[in-house]
């Protein structure tokens, strides 16, 4: 009997597991789903396509005002026979006047012409067409002797910009399909009568120590976004492209920070100058020089006089990188819950760009059941904006997901500090002010992993366990430092201000002794973090005087609300003076999960996710697993980023202005707070200057 009803009993279990395997499921499918970010499209992305009719049956054909063009100069009927003839005679038409919308004309004729030939297979013609293109789209563009009639409120000039990108972008698409795109190799081109001569190198934006060389180039133009919320492009001049970065050979310190055919975003542009050469016919040859630009680093570039917007896409690189399939988040943020055994090897810090000792670092810390992919979407906004790149680079901290949120912090600790040694070794004698301004980003249980790196443990977390000392602890030197880097900690003395998100502060209630069971069974922690507690338990009776935090098993065991962690770390000496800022997630009450969990994001509850001590707080009206990725909380911390930046130039302004040596002492003056009552006297310090001295910048 006893034998029938433990089986009844697995099966009811079973049962129970497989349902509420599936309600964890729906719950946090929005965050951890294999995602595809990026598709190939079947014809690239081309401004031309409505105005030329590129793809069309009866395309491609010239526009309306080209048309009426070649009716001036009595070339239709011409046109319409001979296409390639009347593009010669209109390139001799006038030619001294070199009037603008002729110039207009023959760019796109010659374009048309191009495309044409390229697809009847004539690749050696279609160059020479996309040559001509280009060089009279560039004169439209840039020659003097048309400075006088070139009109940029015109329609026409932003074609001749989309006729530039293009013939550029086809031109290089030649030298792409022969494998000769690589920035420091030197071209002869022609068009027709003229020759040019075109170097290539690299933008001195980038960084040379960690990106020296690129693997190779894929167009930006071939692809459609699938996923991230934003495609983020500018307007301008140039050529968009996805760099793949050639994995280092050497065995730089930093290179274990970058992934492996890690993408960027580049734009490539043409530049030709007359400078008085001459070609091989004596006739005057333009000296062209092919740029890549990094345009996380510039948006725009100075030649021919002139200030020139860059044609930049930075978001389909991104997706490019992101679609790797071993960056797909549904299988790392799985094995990082299920089995963190099979995480460690990957866990650590990432950075998606070079390292910069000039840049505030921002570290996003993923949650429960997911990964640094959960970031794409705010990551990808918040670079979009100038005044944020150019303050800010971002990292990411990977880490299995399903130990306990203080195993995860002592790692991270570990971690950070090994970058720091890291940076130093290789950034030897550089003094990187930067790093001690870091912000940390958490969402979920990330929050409380970057909490804990800015607190001082002292004794508090200790007494959870016991009131003995632990050098009473009969243990192995190695179990017990395990132990004390656990419950004995400092302050990261980079972190200077934390944004949580969606953070349970004190628990969740999905923790319960359900879904901890339910845990307990599918996730399968390191032997070693087990075996240590048992270890300590059995070696130590009558020594704990609580062992909850040992014992805890998993990740969903540490978010329980009734954990002895949460009130101490509610209570914990934080750093001075690190800042805390909280976004609290509140789903509708008209949406399902809204009426089956009020006033929560349907997973925390909002007098959890709280935080007392937060300088900011905001409430979004979304669920748990999109709080970060809704408009309202990336342009929060937008804004937190450019009070950071703002403070930290506020105090290196008033450090660089001395105060003069005989001024008078502050003095203290005493008025009447407007917030607090009448008898609450607010107390200011006032510098005095002396008569006939220049008061300090401080104070103007």
């Amino acid at each position: 009997m006893r034998r029938e009803v433990r089986v009844v009993s697995t099966d009811s279990n079973r049962a129970l597991a497989i349902g509420l395997v599936a309600a964890l499921w729906l719950i946090w499918l929005p965050g951890c789903a294999t995602t595809s970010y990026i598709q190939k499209r079947n014809t690239r992305e081309n401004p031309l396509t409505a105005s030329l009719a590129l793809v069309s049956n009866r395309g491609p054909q010239e526009s309306l005002r080209t048309s009426q063009l070649l009716e001036r100069y009595d070339l239709s009927d011409e046109y319409k026979k001979d296409p390639n003839a009347a593009l010669l005679s209109l390139c001799t038409q006038d030619e001294q006047s070199q009037e603008s919308e002729r110039l207009y004309a023959v760019a796109e004729l010659a374009y048309i012409q191009g495309q044409q030939a390229k697809h009847d297979g004539q690749a050696v013609e279609a160059l020479h067409y996309f040559q001509r293109a280009l060089a009279s789209s560039y004169a439209y563009l840039f020659s003097p002797t048309v400075a006088d009639n070139r009109n940029p409120y015109d329609p026409q000039f932003r074609g001749a910009c989309d006729l530039y990108n293009q013939a550029l972008e086809d031109t290089l698409r030649v030298l792409h399909a022969d494998g000769q795109l690589q920035p420091g190799k030197t071209y002869q081109l022609s068009s027709g009568d003229k020759h040019f001569t075109i170097k290539t190198r690299l933008d001195d934006h980038w960084d040379k120590q960690d990106f020296a060389e690129f693997d190779h180039f894929e167009f930006a133009s071939d692809y459609e976004i699938k996923t991230l919320n934003n495609r983020h492009t500018t307007y301008g001049l140039g050529v968009p492209l996805i760099a793949i970065r050639k994995q280092a050979n050497n065995a730089a310190p930093m290179e274990k920070y970058y992934p492996d055919m890690l993408s960027f975003a580049c734009t490539a542009l043409l530049q030709c100058s007359w400078t008085g050469a001459v070609g091989p016919d004596g006739k005057p040859e333009p000296q062209c020089e092919l740029v890549f630009y990094n345009p996380m680093r510039r948006s725009r570039t100075e030649f021919a006089g002139r200030t020139i917007p860059l044609e930049t896409d930075i978001t389909t690189p991104l997706a490019y990188f992101l679609d790797n399939k071993q960056f797909h988040d549904k299988d790392i943020a799985t094995l990082g819950l299920l089995k963190p055994t099979k995480v460690q090897n990957k866990q650590g810090l990432f950075m998606l760009e070079a390292y910069d000792p000039k840049r505030i670092p921002v570290t996003m810390v993923h949650g429960l059941w997911s990964s640094p992919m959960t970031w794409m979407d705010m990551f990808n906004d918040l670079r979009s904006f100038p005044e944020v790149r150019e303050r800010y680079q971002f990292w990411f901290y990977l880490y299995p997901t399903g130990q306990p949120f203080w195993i995860s912090a002592v790692q991270m600790r570990k971690d950070m500090k090994d970058l720091q040694e890291t940076i130093d070794q290789q950034y030897h004698g550089h003094d990187a002010k930067t790093m001690e301004q870091m912000v940390l980003v958490g969402h979920s249980m990330g929050g409380l992993v970057s909490r804990l790196q800015t607190l001082d443990s002292g004794n508090d977390f200790w007494k959870i366990v016991s009131e003995k000392s632990i050098d009473e602890l009969n243990a192995s030197d190695e179990d017990q430092a395990r132990l004390a880097s656990t419950l004995f900690f400092r302050p990261n003395p980079s972190v200077s201000r934390v944004i949580t998100i969606g953070t349970p502060h004190q628990g969740s209630d999905y923790s319960n002794s359900t879904t901890q069971w339910l845990g307990r069974q599918f996730i399968k922690l390191p032997a070693f973090l087990t075996n240590i507690s048992t270890r300590l338990i059995r070696d130590n009776p009558d020594y704990f005087r609580d062992t909850q935090l040992l014992t805890t098993n998993t990740s969903i065991d540490s978010l329980a609300p009734d954990s002895p962690i949460f009130p101490v770390m509610m209570r914990a000496q934080k750093k001075s003076p690190v800042k805390y800022h909280n976004v609290v997630g509140l789903v509708s009450s008209k949406s399902l999960i809204g009426r089956i969990k009020t006033n929560s994001d349907g997973v925390v509850e909002r007098e959890s996710a709280e935080l007392p001590d937060a300088v900011s707080q905001i409430f979004v009206e979304a669920q748990h697993t999109e709080i970060h990725t809704k408009p309202a909380a990336i342009l929060e911390v937008r804004r937190i980023l450019l009070e950071h930046a703002k403070e930290i130039d506020s105090r290196d302004r008033v450090a660089s202005v001395p105060f003069p040596v005989n001024a008078v002492e502050p003095v203290s003056v005493t008025f009447s707070d407007l917030i607090a009552p009448e008898d609450a006297p607010l107390e200011i310090a006032i510098p005095l200057v002396p008569d006939g001295q220049e008061e300090p910048a401080m104070m103007r």
